[in-house]
C-alpha cells in the first residue's frame, strides 16, 4: 500500500498540470460545500446568539394563558395561583445546573413614570428581589444597589437602566433626584447596565423586528414596595441563571413542573411556561433548512463532474501505461496488485483535491463573511467528511479504469505502441 501511495505521488508530480486540472472539479465541489456549510452553521449560531444573548445563560419563566403572557393589569390576579415563596425559590435553586434564581413582577410603563414633565413612554417597571441584578448580569454604573434595609423598611427608592436615565434626565445625573411612578414619589439611588453589552446583529428589516429592543428603558423598585404602586401582591415571574446555554431548555422545563404543581386553577390554559429561546432559534433555522440542503446538493453536482474527470484521466493513464502494465503482468504481477495500484492513484488524486478544496472553502467562507458581514463557523467534522468523501469518489470512479488495467492481456500489452 505504501509503495502504491509513493508511486501515486510520483505520477501526480510528473504530470502536475494534468493532475491539477483533473482535481479542479473536486476542489471546486468541496470548496463550495465547505463554504456553504460554514456559512449555514455561522448563520444558525448568529440566530441562536441573537435570541439567547451572549453569556447570560438566563431563562425567564412566567405565567401564561395559552400561548401568551398573562396580563395582570387587565385580567387581575388569577384565582389559584399563589405567590412564589422563598421555599419554592430554594427548591429551584437546588436543581442541577442552576446558579441563581430571582423573582420579579413587571408592567409595561405607558405614561406611568415621570420626571417633572418628561415621561417614560413604552418603558417597563420591575419589582425585583435582591437576587435580580446578579442573576441577570447587571452591574451598578453609578449610585448604589438596593440594600437589605430598602426592602425591610419599604423605602420608595428606584434604580434606572441607562436608557430610562437618558430618556427621563437627558444627560443629567439622576442619582438623588425624584421620579413619579403612578404618582408615587421614588428617589433614584442608582443606574445599572449590563456587565457584558450584547447587541444582536441586524442585517434586514425582518431581523430588526425580531431582535431589536424598542423599549425606552426600565425602572426597578424593591418588590416589597410593589403593592404601593399596584395596591396588591401578585404571582411573580422568575428568571434562572444556568451554568451553560445548552442546559437552558431542560432547566426551564423542570421549573415549569415545580411551579405548575402548586397551581389550583380551573382554567387549564393558565400555566407557568419557560421562554424556550433555543427552541425558537431551532424553528427559525428550520425555515431555511430546505434551501440550505438544495444548495449543498447543487454544489455536490460539481463533485460528480469532478469524479467523471478523474475516471476520464485514469482511462487515459491506463492507455498510456499499457506496456508498463503488460511488463508487470509478464513478471508475475497479479490482477489484484494492478487493480490496487490504479485505485490508489485515483484515491490519492481525489484526496489531494479534497484537501485543497477544504482550504479553498475555508478561505471562501471568510471572504463571504467579510463581504456580506455575516458570521461563519468552520465545521471540522464537515471538513473531515469532505476529504473522506472525495477519497470515496476517487475509488468509485477509479474502479472502471482500474478494472480495465487489471484485465489487460500481457502479450497484447507488450505489443502495444
Amino acid at each position: 500500500m505504501l509503495e502504491n501511495i509513493r508511486l501515486s505521488f510520483q505520477g501526480i508530480w510528473s504530470h502536475k498540470m494534468r493532475s491539477f486540472l483533473t482535481m479542479l472539479g473536486i476542489i471546486i465541489g468541496i470548496a463550495a460545500i465547505i463554504a456553504i456549510v460554514s456559512t449555514i452553521k455561522g448563520t444558525n449560531e448568529q440566530i441562536k446568539e441573537n435570541l439567547v444573548g451572549s453569556g447570560d445563560n438566563t431563562v425567564t419563566v412566567q405565567l401564561n394563558q395559552g400561548d401568551w403572557a398573562y396580563e395582570m393589569e387587565y385580567n387581575g390576579i388569577p384565582d389559584g395561583v399563589p405567590v412564589i415563596s422563598e421555599d419554592v425559590r430554594q427548591e429551584i435553586l437546588e436543581l442541577d445546573h442552576v446558579e441563581n434564581v430571582a423573582l420579579y413582577t413587571y408592567r409595561e410603563g405607558y405614561n406611568t413614570v415621570y420626571h417633572q414633565n418628561t415621561g417614560l413612554s413604552g418603558g417597563k417597571i420591575y419589582g425585583i428581589d435582591q437576587n435580580y441584578f446578579a442573576t441577570c448580569n447587571y452591574k451598578i454604573r453609578s449610585g448604589r444597589n438596593f440594600a437589605e434595609s430598602d426592602y425591610s423598611k419599604y423605602r420608595k427608592v428606584a434604580i434606572l437602566d441607562v436608557d430610562s436615565a437618558e430618556t427621563l434626565f437627558e444627560g443629567e445625573d439622576p442619582v438623588g433626584k425624584t421620579i413619579e411612578i403612578k404618582q408615587e414619589p421614588y428617589v433614584v439611588i442608582g443606574v445599572v447596565e449590563k456587565s457584558s453589552k450584547f447587541e444582536p446583529v441586524i442585517n434586514s428589516i425582518e431581523d430588526y423586528y425580531m431582535y431589536a429592543d424598542d423599549s425606552s428603558g426600565s425602572v426597578y423598585v424593591p418588590d416589597t414596595t410593589w403593592p404601593v404602586i399596584y395596591s396588591y401582591d401578585e404571582p411573580q415571574a422568575l428568571v434562572l441563571k444556568l451554568d451553560n446555554t445548552d442546559n437552558m431548555t431542560a432547566a426551564g422545563k423542570q421549573v415549569e413542573e415545580i411551579l405548575n404543581a402548586n397551581l389550583e386553577v380551573e382554567d387549564d390554559t393558565l400555566k407557568y411556561k419557560a421562554a424556550n429561546l433555543l427552541e425558537q432559534a431551532k424553528e427559525i433555522q428550520e425555515l431555511s433548512q430546505s434551501t440550505n440542503t438544495m444548495l449543498i446538493w447543487i454544489a455536490g453536482i460539481s463533485l460528480l463532474v469532478g469524479g467523471i474527470g478523474v475516471m476520464n484521466i485514469m482511462l487515459v493513464s491506463v492507455t498510456e501505461r499499457t506496456q508498463e502494465i503488460g511488463l508487470k503482468k509478464a513478471i508475475g504481477a497479479r490482477k489484484g496488485k494492478i487493480l490496487g495500484q490504479f485505485l490508489t492513484e485515483a484515491a490519492v488524486l481525489t484526496s489531494l483535491g479534497g484537501l485543497l478544496g477544504v482550504v479553498v472553502g475555508i478561505v471562501l467562507a471568510e471572504v463571504i463573511s467579510k463581504v456580506m458581514e455575516t458570521k461563519v463557523a468552520i465545521s471540522a467534522p464537515a471538513a473531515v467528511i469532505a476529504v473522506i468523501f472525495s477519497m470515496v469518489i476517487g475509488i468509485i470512479f477509479g474502479l472502471l479504469p482500474s478494472y480495465k488495467a487489471a484485465n489487460l492481456n500481457p502479450i497484447d500489452s507488450l505489443r502495444h505502441e
